[in-house]
């Protein structure tokens, strides 16, 4: 039974994706790491016998932890993380919970490398419009929150990538791009296998707007136009990033919450 340090899965699975997300934490042992190496989308490794070393990070936060199955480990972290000024809770049934209600999991072994910091790298050409903006969100939504991107000019791309260990997205000839008639986006999606319903529907939108098929769907013109505002209003790629995020965020909340809302203004009516 839930009770006001647990959460269920169910309710979690709401948070996830949206911009007041809380941390999630997973502190599976590296036994059980191993054993199934996929994150619940959104979420960050780490070790629970260091809590008091990286807990501090998150004072005046709200965090989910998991572990195994929502035992000791969570139980534990999740009370030391109170102590230290976090607003925690624990996921009811932890990792194996999530996986019986056939949520979604991220597959880490599609990950690139984590730099000392633990966060994943990724690089691609400066002045982005619509895939460069929306793949960022997607990796911060739902697969690495602190993952950092670089914008270089694209003769640069692969260079910088190979330099600075970052995973380079969104040109030719890498695993991370266009794919026939899939934009990176879709790429995305299908290889950390976090295709539900709302990115599916998100992702048609983005495919619209970045391919130049408007017939896709009829809001992927107005994507496209907000998407080369944004370009225009910022000189700065990481200000339209973050600026961008919020647009995503507003996309995807309709995708998840609102499409069958309609807005009927009354039509006037003479009078008599």
């Amino acid at each position: 039974m839930s009770s006001y340090t647990t959460i269920s899965s169910e309710k979690m699975a709401r948070l996830i994706g949206t911009a007041n997300a809380p941390v999630l934490i997973d502190v599976r042992t590296d036994e059980d790491f191993a054993a199934d190496r996929r994150l619940i989308p959104g979420s960050i490794k780490l070790s629970h016998d260091k809590v008091s070393d990286w807990g501090g990070d998150f004072a005046g936060r709200s965090a989910i932890v998991s572990c195994l199955r929502g035992e000791k480990l969570a139980q534990g972290t999740a009370a030391w993380l109170r102590q230290l000024g976090v607003q925690a809770e624990t996921l009811e049934g932890g990792f194996e919970g999530w996986k019986a209600a056939k949520l979604p999991l991220v597959d880490t072994r599609k990950l690139p490398p984590r730099d000392a910091k633990g966060r994943t790298v990724w690089v691609t050409r400066a002045r982005p419009k619509v895939d460069r903006i929306a793949c960022p969100w997607l990796i911060r939504r739902f697969v690495d929150p602190t993952a950092v991107f670089l914008f270089v000019a694209p003769s640069e791309v692969a260079a910088v990538g190979e330099r600075f260990n970052a995973a380079p997205f969104d040109i030719e000839n890498v695993f991370w791009s266009h794919r026939g008639e899939l934009c990176t986006f879709d790429v995305m999606i299908e290889e950390f296998g976090i295709g539900a319903p709302p990115l599916l529907r998100l992702a048609t939108l983005v495919r619209g707007a970045d391919t130049a098929r408007p017939d896709l769907a009829p809001e992927a013109p107005g994507l496209l136009a907000a998407s080369l505002g944004l370009s225009r209003m910022y000189d700065d790629d990481l200000e339209q990033l973050e600026a961008g995020m919020l647009l995503y965020d507003a996309f995807y909340r309709w995708c998840r919450d609102a499409t069958s809302e309609t807005h009927n203004w009354p039509t006037n009516k003479a009078k008599a």
